[in-house]
């Protein structure tokens, strides 16, 4: 007889002989503690487009540099703070900054910041100066800044992530939230 099997049958006997049973409480304690105590949070998917803000279409705050309206489940304007920015020779343009979400979900008002990264392509980009010429694609990623939300997005967690459509000259997006 194989010695790993024989082994196996051995400690399988001897619990059997033992008249071994399953007790699973402990299990079931945890599992009801972890129910009545920690609320799942689920990812909320969100999508919509946004638009660069014409003149009265979002409210001036001080510092922006410039304001996004947004449509679909976010309602508002999000504006942009770059903190910084670079050109590569090959037209590849990278910025880095802060936004300020104000306006609706589901009908009800809040705000948030998110730290955003932003990817692009132009026909050329100047170090220094920034990109020129038309845009050929760009992407960008827009985490929410932990325990910046208020009213309906507070405590709200997430991603937005745009890809600019442009021949459109929009930003459609899609995310999630966790509240």
């Amino acid at each position: 007889m194989n010695n790993s099997f024989s082994i196996a049958l051995t400690f399988f006997l001897t619990l059997s002989a033992l008249n071994f049973k399953h007790d699973n409480s402990l299990s079931k304690k945890v599992t009801k503690f972890n129910m009545e105590t920690v609320t799942p949070q689920r990812a909320i998917q969100i999508s919509g487009v946004g638009f660069y803000a014409e003149s009265g279409e979002c409210e001036d705050v001080e510092g922006f540099s410039y304001a996004v309206r947004m449509t679909g489940d976010l309602e508002g304007c999000l504006y942009a703070f770059i903190d910084n920015f670079e050109c590569s020779p090959s037209g590849t343009y990278r910025e880095e900054g802060r936004e300020y979400f104000v306006g609706t979900y589901k009908g009800e008002f809040g705000t948030f910041w998110t730290n955003y990264k932003f990817e692009a392509k132009y026909e050329e980009c100047v170090a220094g100066s920034g990109p020129l010429g038309a845009e050929i694609f760009g992407r960008c990623q827009h985490p929410i800044e932990n325990g910046s939300g208020t009213g309906v997005f507070e405590g709200v967690k997430g991603r937005i992530d745009m890809k600019d459509n442009v021949e459109l000259a929009n930003f459609p997006y899609r995310g999630h939230l966790r509240f």
